[in-house]
């Protein structure tokens, strides 16, 4: 086979909205394919950023416009036995195709690939040309022909196969782009050529790895369908099958004895195997040379999902190569609404952040896309797990023709082309639909039209059944495997997979304990971008970080959670207060990000294994924007990344209540009192406590992550802020691998006397945590707890800092004075008379009395002890 890319085209913006201004210049422009609309523009300085400032709402008029590509497309002719095909790998997303005038299709699904034979229209130039409608327009057609479905958002980004936070989501940008968004591709071919391979991997009981690779074949339909050889090869080890004549398809096993095993990171190795398939036509001497080849990656191991009932509910664990994994997971969401600028390197950085903060998995959120091969190859090489989403998202979705058969076949399409990769091991039927169904009031809206229930129980598990038996299907996040919503809601924490939504909607962070959920797939909490994220997207806007900011235009267009702001500050009420300067409010919502997320996370993880995973939303941003990632649309590290890294540390110490019960500590949790932020703005913050519950008794969780016991002596102390011992012990403990271990604290560690001056810290082998009984508003923290010195040293400088007395969640936000700077670690306590050296990577020189200072050097101490 012989392919050839297409990358030079022209776009014309042909009719909508398109400002008078620009109307002479969107003709014949030059543009890259892959590439969209906004990109075109972009390049040619068409258009402002869309990221900065209020240019999302100057360049809203794209949305409703319509465009064409067009290339010159010179191709001799076919030869007698040759075929010439066009293939468009993805297009965004209503179109028309022509070749010489001549009418080779229509698209509606940016999810799917499209072929065309066109070897009867080669020869000589002839114009390519793929005419684009507006997405949005052909959506809401689509709603007044069946009519209207229940959605998240205003606009129906059900109606149509396009990427639905393209539409705009609560963190991401409303622009709705158009374009060949995948490479467009000339492919000329003989005889037949691979149309799919599907190679299928699993483990035998005596170790033995095993490919059974599905291959479907296309013939050219010129000539003799004669016999066809396929080989396929992994490991050093080969098989040949035979295509008899006139058939199309053939599975090859290829078996490994003794292979070695991939694992998740953590649980050992990812070692990847070469998989070679070649097409012949004839056999034994008649063999021709290759038709056509097609190579991947594949690792060896078994996937399996426990969703069998217990005393508790109904389990919900990931299983590799036989052992129970804690799935220590966030959210992954396109990493740019502009798709065709992500590259490999990028996704690679992306993934490399995910396992520095200790993640094991990333889940594919089913608003977004299918991902690029790059992204599954570098977690294949990383061990990071993969939990794909089928693409729907919080919505009632039709299943009238056509959109069941494009549904369908962009479903067929991506189970193929990711059956190679080991990371994946888990396909889930959609995200908050189910949910949505029981809950958003959709049953009334929908007046007995459909609505999913066919894709998400029937379609979807019939598919993947026929062509990914090795994998465990998912109805949707969140769901109660084995039971009807009838029998059990679908977001029931005892049941399978759970989003609290609650905590961050309505009520205080430390609801988190409320519940024991079997595996959170969704929580999280809102926090700016990074300070100079923030200030590249915004700093140019007037009255950048004065009064009255964050409520600004400019700040709003990127903060798109509902009452995002008002949230913020009810939250900041009850453990931080509201601050007035923009900058100690910047850093008290991140620092407030931060401790939401540790706290869900080390109380999920002390329950392991009943809580089987925990994946926050989000990892990462499309955009510089207030959201709920670790890692923000510029690639910057948020505090919560730090505290993400903490969390999930391998080795975890964590001091969390149990209430007394006579089955054992483990099987009722600590439950808040009432906490609702009601009705009334910050002020109607509630009292809340770190350590709180009369009824509880406090225990030590000794969370053990790894292979190997963890043995040694629990240090704890109930220490003054000061540093002075009122009380304290040695407790031993020797926790088997992957468990955890629930120590009981002694009776006078735990006696408080004086709440605001007295903390509980605990340390076994350099693992620390600190633990007071009130919020750090109502702790007497002193305003300067730390001194601080500073070493140039190559490539930065190492910042030494030490505390006099308690100082909460040290910070250096180094991006304050280099954006390109980096921290090794964030948000660490100091317990007086301890210290930590940060190590700051700069190009720089910097000013060391900026380093050891406001707004660099920040504790929580800051914004409470005035």
């Amino acid at each position: 086979m012989i392919s050839r890319d297409l990358t030079a085209w022209t776009l014309t913006a042909t009719g909508g909205p398109v400002p008078p201004a620009l109307a002479d210049r969107l003709r014949d422009l030059p543009a890259t394919v892959p590439g969209t609309s906004h990109t075109a523009l972009l390049d040619h300085g068409l258009i402002p950023d869309p990221y900065l400032g209020t240019n999302e709402t100057s360049v809203g008029w794209m949305k409703r416009a319509s465009w064409r590509y067009a290339t010159s497309l010179d191709e001799a002719p076919a030869a007698d036995d040759e075929r010439v095909d066009l293939l468009l790998e993805g297009v965004d997303t209503v179109a028309a195709i022509t070749l010489g005038g001549a009418t080779l299709g229509t698209t509606a699904n940016m999810h799917r690939s499209y072929r065309f034979d066109v070897r009867d229209l080669v020869g000589g130039p002839r114009e390519l040309a793929v005419g684009l409608a507006s997405a949005l327009d052909e959506a809401e057609a689509e709603a007044e022909r069946i009519g209207p479905r229940p959605m998240a958002y205003a606009q129906p980004f059900n109606m149509v196969r396009k990427m639905a936070c393209s539409f705009g989501w609560d963190w991401g940008p409303d622009l709705q782009t158009a374009g060949l968004w995948k490479p467009v591709r000339v492919q000329r071919w003989r005889v037949a050529r691979l149309a799919e391979v599907r190679p299928l991997v699993t483990v035998d009981s005596a170790g033995t790895g095993i490919v059974d690779v599905h291959v479907r074949i296309e013939r050219s339909g010129i000539g003799d369908d004669g016999p066809l050889v396929v080989d396929a090869a992994v490991a050093g080890h080969g098989v040949s099958t035979l295509v008899p004549a006139g058939t199309s398809s053939a599975v090859v096993r290829v078996e490994v004895p003794g292979v070695a095993l991939w694992w998740p990171t953590g649980y050992g190795d990812q070692p990847l195997f070469g998989l070679e398939v070649t097409l012949y036509a004839g056999t034994g001497e008649d063999r021709s040379a290759p038709l056509d080849a097609w190579t991947r990656r594949v690792g060896f191991r078994t996937v399996t999902v426990d969703t069998s009932r217990d005393e508790h509910g109904t389990r919900f664990t990931i299983v590799v190569n036989g052992q129970p994994v804690f799935a220590r997971g966030a959210n992954w969401i396109p990493d740019d609404h502009l798709l065709t600028r992500i590259t490999r390197e990028r996704l690679a950085q992306r993934v490399d952040q995910a396992l520095g903060a200790n993640l094991n998995l990333l889940r594919v959120w089913g608003g977004g896309i299918y991902e690029t091969d790059d992204f599954y190859d570098v977690c294949d090489e990383r061990g990071v797990l993969v939990w794909q989403d089928v693409l729907l998202a919080c919505a009632a979705y039709p299943e009238e023709e056509p959109h069941r058969t494009e549904v369908e076949a962009e479903l067929r399409e991506n189970v193929t082309r990711l059956a190679s990769h080991a990371s994946l091991v888990l396909w889930n039927g959609g995200n908050e639909n189910i949910w949505g169904h029981e809950d958003w009031g959709w049953k009334d809206g929908l007046g007995g039209l459909t609505w999913g229930a066919g894709y998400y129980y029937e379609l979807f598990p019939k598919v993947l059944a026929e062509l990914d038996p090795t994998r465990p299907y998912a109805d949707g996040s969140p769901y109660s495997p084995g039971l009807t919503p009838e029998e059990a809601h679908p977001n029931d924490p005892r049941h399978g997979t759970h989003h609290e939504w609650d905590v961050w909607n309505r009520i205080d962070y430390v609801h988190y304990r409320d519940n024991v959920p079997r595996f959170c797939s969704e929580f999280g909490f809102q926090g700016p971008a990074t300070w100079a994220t923030t200030e590249r997207a915004l700093g140019t806007t007037e009255g950048f970080a004065g009064p009255g900011f964050k409520e600004s235009e400019a700040f709003l267009l990127h903060q798109k959670a509902d009452d995002g702001n008002g949230k913020l500050d009810r939250g900041l009420a009850a453990h931080l207060g509201v601050p007035e300067d923009f900058a100690d409010w910047h850093w008290a919502t991140q620092l407030l990000q931060a401790n939401a997320i540790r706290f869900a996370l080390e109380h999920y993880r002390s329950w392991w294994p009943r809580t089987a995973g925990a994946v926050v939303w989000q990892l990462n941003d499309c955009w510089p924007v207030t959201s709920w990632a670790a890692v923000d649309g510029d690639g910057r590290r948020k505090p919560l990344w730090y505290a993400m890294r903490h969390a999930f540390a391998p080795r975890l110490l964590t001091i969390q209540p149990r209430v007394a019960d006579p089955r054992g500590p483990r099987d009722v949790p600590q439950r808040s009192e009432d906490t609702s932020w009601g009705e009334g703005g910050a002020g109607a913050a509630p009292e809340v406590s770190a350590l709180q519950g009369a009824a509880a008794s406090l225990v030590v969780a000794v969370v053990n992550d790894t292979a190997e016991p963890w043995t040694g002596a629990v240090a704890v102390a109930r220490t003054t802020l000061g540093g002075e011992v009122l009380a304290s012990s040695d407790l031993a403990v020797d926790v088997a691998p992957r468990s955890v271990a629930l120590v009981p604290l002694p009776d006078d560690v735990v006696a408080v006397g004086d709440t605001r001056d007295e903390v509980l810290v605990a340390s076994l082998d350099g693992v620390l945590t600190v633990n007071p009984w009130r919020e750090d508003k109502d702790l007497a923290l002193q305003p300067a707890p730390v001194s601080a010195e500073v070493t140039a040293v190559p490539g930065g400088y190492e910042v030494a800092v030490t505390a006099r007395s308690l100082a909460r969640a040290v910070t250096l936000l180094v991006d304050r004075l280099d954006p390109d700077a980096t921290v090794d670690d964030q948000v660490v306590d100091l317990p007086a008379g301890t210290s930590v050296t940060f190590h700051v990577r700069t190009a720089l020189d910097l000013d060391p009395a900026a380093l050891t200072s406001a707004p660099v050097l920040r504790t929580a101490n800051d914004l409470v002890a005035r």
